[in-house]
């Protein structure tokens, strides 16, 4: 694995030991980024479920201010210090060895580290988990009114198009991969428009 493109571009990654967690592999990772452009200056990226960290760093290499990574798993946890070593960017990182969802959760009710533009979401496939991160972060005040979180998901178990306020706005397949794209809508469009009309 590498780094795509930025000021770390071409640089390499480790990957965790074993098959408990993959990477997000290089088509996708540039694919969504090329969708995303390069975060404005000083952007918070949350990056759950973060295995090796490959999408956060992708993010902080082509811009982004901070990073958050939160995973649970030792081998995991071990390769993202070390990729954050290897590449010199422990001052904009920050790690949580955590749950993501119930990390995530507590947040919510306590005050959050950070307001964040980017969300990347990449739970273990055949899982739940990125529903559940999805509605907690529908309904909590982790995200800026401009957030983009991106999911990536197994073709047989998509996340739903809306969860409130967030919802779905783009879709795209690569392979047995889909990437969901979400964003804050106003959930009731017609209702806010009747209201500044009278």
């Amino acid at each position: 694995m590498r780094i795509i493109s930025g000021r770390l571009g071409g640089r390499t990654l480790k990957a965790p030991p074993g098959r408990n967690t993959r990477p997000t592999s290089d088509r996708v990772r540039e694919a969504v980024f090329n969708i995303l452009g390069d975060p404005p200056q000083q952007t918070a990226v949350l990056d759950a479920f973060a295995g090796a960290g490959t999408l956060g760093l992708e993010a902080l290499s082509r811009g982004a201010g901070r990073v958050c990574f939160i995973e649970q798993a030792s081998p995991a946890v071990r390769c993202l210090h070390d990729n954050i070593h290897r590449l010199q960017v422990a001052d904009h990182c920050r790690i949580y060895r955590h749950d993501s969802v119930t990390l995530v959760r507590h947040w919510q009710r306590a005050t959050p580290p950070e307001r964040f533009r980017w969300v990347f979401v990449d739970p273990p496939y055949r899982s739940s988990l990125a529903s559940q991160l999805l509605q907690l972060l529908a309904h909590g005040t982790l995200l800026t009114e401009d957030a983009v979180v991106i999911v990536e998901h197994d073709r047989h178990i998509c996340p739903d198009r809306h969860y409130d306020s967030l919802q779905c706005t783009d879709r795209r397949k690569y392979g047995d991969t889909l990437v969901s794209f979400f964003q804050l809508v106003d959930p009731n469009p017609q209702m806010d428009a009747q209201s500044s009309g009278t």
